[in-house]
């Protein structure tokens, strides 16, 4: 059998896809497809595997056990694919540039160490540095976007098809500005929530479960009031001009904390460590950019302290 004749990168896109979200709709979404043509692409691949690759689970559906070892497969043979798109793409004689997704508990302090010992190595290619959701980042990661994506350990069922490299670990803190009306206190009343504005990480993110085990912890309740974010440059300004109690990782203000414009309150946060590192595509081989870029990384973090 010629599959060139049969099996087409849509094939392999389509499932791929429905594979990470379990999901005929959720596929089509992201792909930008109508629901008929996902499921109509599904079926064509069934045939030209001559196996079942789904099934039903509930409402919802799964790998089979068929699908389950091709999945290792397709998404190998379309990562490989984009790269070699990726690469033909680039101008120059120095490389692909590198593409590297942050999130904020490194884009503040790590990553600008990082990207600043970098350039002294003699590696001339561009650099390309995205912050914002996990989310949007692994996504892009996934897709081929970006190369490399740093920050604290995603949930399991956001890493289909990607590998984690620890660096280091890192508490949430509760954070208040050095002219906080809570700053320097010894001890926390349980009431402290109610009179202060409260900022925590949006449901969602990676370290919203930790947050709600530290209020659950000493006994706190999520005000129904609470400001939802993860947007660190809005944190900052809220927290320190509005006498906000701010629950982030330790890494985002580090800035803050080391020259005393923000304090920790006395809360026990051991619960939330966590760790923070690299994100990467289990079947995609590293260009030496970013392999140089990651030794950058481990060099900086080996000296660094849990915080």
């Amino acid at each position: 059998m010629r599959l060139s004749d049969h099996l087409k990168l849509r094939h392999l896109e389509v499932f791929v896809e429905v594979a990470r979200w379990k999901s005929v709709t959720r596929a089509a979404e992201m792909l930008n497809l109508t629901q008929p043509a996902v499921s109509r692409t599904l079926r064509d691949l069934e045939a030209v595997c001559g196996q079942s690759l789904l099934e039903k689970a509930g409402r919802g559906i799964r790998l089979s056990a068929h699908g389950k070892v091709f999945l290792k497969y397709a998404s190998h043979s379309l990562s490989q694919a984009r790269d070699g798109l990726r690469v033909l793409s680039q101008d120059g004689d120095n490389g692909p540039a590198l593409r590297i997704g942050a999130l904020p508990t490194v884009s503040a302090a790590l990553v600008p160490q990082a990207v600043a010992q970098f350039r002294t190595t003699g590696f001339t290619n561009g650099l390309t540095i995205r912050t914002g959701e996990n989310q949007v980042l692994l996504d892009q990661l996934r897709n081929g976007h970006l190369d490399l994506v740093i920050g604290r350990l995603p949930a399991p069922e956001n890493m289909i098809g990607l590998g984690f490299d620890p660096l280091f670990k890192e508490h949430v803190v509760a954070t208040v500005s050095a002219s906080h009306p809570l700053a320097g206190r010894s001890r926390i009343a349980r009431d402290m929530c109610e009179s202060y504005p409260v900022l925590i990480p949006d449901e969602g993110s990676i370290i919203r479960p930790f947050v709600e085990r530290l209020f659950f912890e000493h006994g706190l309740d999520i005000p129904s009031d609470a400001i939802n974010t993860v947007s660190d440059s809005f944190g900052k300004a809220f927290t320190h001009a509005y006498n906000a109690i701010w629950f982030i990782s330790a890494g985002v203000i580090r800035h803050e904390l080391d020259t005393g414009t923000f304090v920790s309150l006395p809360l026990d946060t051991t619960s939330t460590l966590g760790p923070v590192g690299l994100c990467t595509r289990r079947d995609q081989e590293q260009e030496p950019t970013a392999v140089q870029f990651c030794e950058v990384l481990r060099d900086l973090c080996r000296v660094m302290p849990t915080t």
